[in-house]
């Protein structure tokens, strides 16, 4: 029996039989956790992600930064002509500097995390894959591969 014809019959057999499945926070359908789909995301949407995340942080650095120069030249002269503002608009651009490369770590930390899971999980499927191929390079039966599940 080909490996098409052996998947097709067991494929019937467990839409006959309402197989299990994988359910995201909740036990099955009707369960009222989730929606009742997998937990799913392509290697493209990640790297995608990724790349916004590294564009984002790239705009932040250029120009989340643009007024602090400014802003900390008219913090200093007013301090130093004695206006209370002064030291108030100081501690503003701290705080803005202070968020500012939280925001910016978060940016970097999700597009290399995101970078890295995208290729780990290239090189996990390939692993799979030529694991789960005969010495010639046939695909391997259904019958065997259920054997590691049992």
């Amino acid at each position: 029996m080909s490996f098409d014809e052996e998947w097709a019959a067991l494929v019937a057999k467990a839409s006959e039989q309402g197989g299990a499945g994988t359910w995201l926070n909740e036990s099955g359908p009707g369960d009222g956790g989730g929606d009742g789909h997998d937990l799913s995301a392509a290697q493209d949407e990640l790297g995608a992600i990724g790349h916004d995340a590294h564009v984002l942080f790239g705009r932040l650095r250029r120009d989340g930064d643009v007024a602090r120069e400014s802003s900390g030249g008219a913090a200093t002269a007013l301090k130093n002509a004695n206006f209370t503002l002064g030291e108030e608009l100081g501690i503003t651009v701290g705080v803005w500097d202070s968020q500012l490369r939280t925001l910016l770590q978060s940016c970097a930390h999700i597009s290399n995390h995101l970078d890295y899971s995208a290729k780990a999980y290239a090189g996990q499927d390939k692993e799979i894959e030529a694991r789960m191929r005969r010495r010639d390079g046939s695909a391997m039966p259904v019958s065997e591969i259920e054997r590691y599940y049992r």
